[in-house]
């Protein structure tokens, strides 16, 4: 089946070899979904075990790197919550983890209908838990965290939760339009290229961009923020939305030609 999926794939070997996703193959794959799904509910236990007891952070303290005091535990009055013990600035970068892991899993869910092997899944998985605790021991390092004023929210937290949420309402918002337009038996072999899709050809790849980089910024400062965009800003650019690129134009031909002369950003609006 899914040697038969991937020929019908149009594009190049290549191509198909540096995506993760099969591009117009719809075979069920309950276990690799099952096992991102997984994998992305286990993250936020990971982060927060980092952030509360600071798990892990013995290492850095053997090579004489100093991390930050708790703080004082946030009292917002919802007793879930505060049971937590976590500072407001810890609790927020733990609602990021814990936002990022509840869109991917809708994603996984609800929204796409492409296959995802158990590999695939793994790597996926694995590799945000991993982007996810640097963010945090970046944090809770006092030469890197952005948590060195003293007034709070301090301005990173602040330029950091505007582009998570941007980030994240973009992506979700834009694939859910897509769905959509999907579902109607209608559209079937047309190109979206309504709603927040007007904007740049691949919004929700400029989305998970914008949130990464904010989530970055929030924890690590400046710095690691602007590392972390530009990282996953090239890798769509000069990876994602190339092989991306190919498919359509290769399944859509005229449409796809029409699309981009209409929306001639591809990740960003007014950007890139």
């Amino acid at each position: 089946m899914a040697k038969n999926a991937r020929a019908n794939d149009p594009r190049s070997e290549e191509s198909k070899n540096r995506d993760l996703i099969s591009r117009g193959d719809y075979t069920p794959t309950p276990w690799g979904k099952a096992a991102f799904f997984a994998l992305r509910c286990i993250d936020p236990f990971v982060q927060y075990s980092i952030l509360a007891h600071g798990t892990g952070t013995n290492l850095l303290h053997r090579v004489g790197l100093r991390t930050l005091p708790p703080g004082i535990g946030a009292r917002t009055g919802i007793s879930v919550i505060d049971s937590l013990g976590l500072s407001p600035y810890r609790l927020i970068l733990l609602g990021m983890t814990v936002g990022c892991a509840v869109k991917q899993n809708i994603w996984v869910t609800a929204l796409s209908g492409e296959p995802m092997n158990v590999r695939n899944a793994a790597i996926v998985g694995i590799f945000n838990t991993v982007w996810n605790s640097i963010n945090d021991y970046l944090f809770l390092l006092t030469v890197t965290s952005a948590s060195k004023e003293s007034s709070f929210p301090q301005t990173p937290l602040i330029v950091g939760s505007v582009l998570y949420t941007t980030g994240i309402l973009a992506e979700v918002i834009s694939e859910v339009q897509r769905k959509r337009f999907k579902a109607d038996a209608k559209n079937k072999g047309k190109v979206y290229t309504g709603g927040l899709w007007s904007m740049a050809r691949h919004i929700n790849y400029g989305g998970y961009t914008l949130w990464r980089a904010g989530f970055a910024l929030a924890a690590g400062g400046w710095i690691w923020g602007g590392i972390s965009g530009a990282f996953f800003f090239t890798d769509f650019a000069t990876r994602a939305v190339p092989v991306l690129n190919e498919y359509c134009e290769k399944r859509y031909g005229a449409q796809w030609e029409q699309f981009k002369k209409q929306t001639p950003y591809r990740l960003i609006p007014g950007i890139y």
